[in-house]
């Protein structure tokens, strides 16, 4: 599933936009959301946390986490149980490109790959 460029997300600093419940949503993971998401991952720091994302492998709760700590990252205020109820077009596969997208903006880096539109 390609990213959403909606046009609010600033690539640049790690935004994108996702429709979440029918709702165009800003998901950010700053450094507090991926300091929530090393805890929750026990990951030892940033490489571990990146490392576990590149092997490709998330359950279905590791999504919820990912998105429920953007989401708080940007401002929202959604617990992940309120996550866990939020539909999405595309239902799983959906979900999936919500997070590969949020990770790609977080870890890419600020280069053309993290700001092109698709």
């Amino acid at each position: 599933m390609e990213p959403k460029n909606f046009g609010r997300a600033n690539r640049r600093r790690g935004e994108v936009e996702a429709v979440l419940d029918g709702e165009r949503r800003i998901l950010c993971l700053t450094l507090g959301a991926l300091a929530e998401l090393e805890t929750a991952f026990a990951a030892d720091d940033l490489t571990g946390l990146a490392s576990r994302f590149a092997s490709g492998r998330m359950k279905s709760a590791d999504m919820i986490r990912v998105i429920g700590a953007g989401l708080r990252g940007a401002g929202n205020v959604f617990s992940d149980d309120d996550v866990a109820a939020m539909s999405i077009e595309g239902g799983i596969a959906g979900y999936a490109g919500i997070v590969g997208d949020l990770l790609t903006a977080t870890f890419a880096g600020t280069g053309a790959e993290a700001t092109a539109s698709p």
